[in-house]
């Protein structure tokens, strides 16, 4: 028996909440200060992770009617796992970023299981496949460019 897409895409809505468990016991956001450079905040860290299970939610909901969504949340996965995990231990020689647990032993799994079944079904063209990619990379890029965006003068509030 093998499982549905649409069941992928509850299954990444698991991994993603497991994920943001990880990160947050392990204190992902003193990480991320100190080795990415990250401005963040726990703040920060809360509304982008809460706004994350919201798309899961939703993306799971329309896996059907909109089989790119979950696509992109899976590329999402993968950009998230290799970018801020994976590839960040390997340049700072093995140091500990939270979340690459669930981030290889889940992300990878689901989300290239996400991408077989959508195949398998006859949902992945190369239009959805790119798609889903830009998509994923244009979430993952949004809460990091407000994070950067908002130390400018333009945007910020206090007089």
């Amino acid at each position: 028996m093998s499982i549905g897409f649409e069941t992928w895409a509850w299954l990444g809505l698991l991994a993603y909440t497991l994920h943001i468990m990880e990160e947050f016991s392990f204190d992902w956001r003193d990480w991320a200060r100190a080795v990415i450079g990250l401005p963040v905040e726990w703040a920060d860290f809360y509304v982008t992770n809460a706004a994350v299970i919201v798309l899961g939610f939703a993306q799971a909901e329309m896996a059907r009617l909109l089989p790119i969504a979950p696509l992109v949340f899976a590329a999402l996965m993968l950009i998230n796992a290799s970018f801020f995990h994976v590839l960040p231990m390997i340049f700072t020689r093995g140091r500990f970023s939270p979340g690459t647990f669930t981030a290889v032993v889940l992300f990878y799994p689901v989300a290239i299981g996400t991408y077989c079944a959508a195949a398998a079904e006859g949902l992945l063209t190369t239009g959805m496949l790119l798609g889903s990619l830009v998509g994923g990379a244009l979430l993952m890029a949004y809460p990091v460019a407000m994070l950067r965006l908002r130390g400018r003068p333009y945007f910020r509030q206090a007089s």
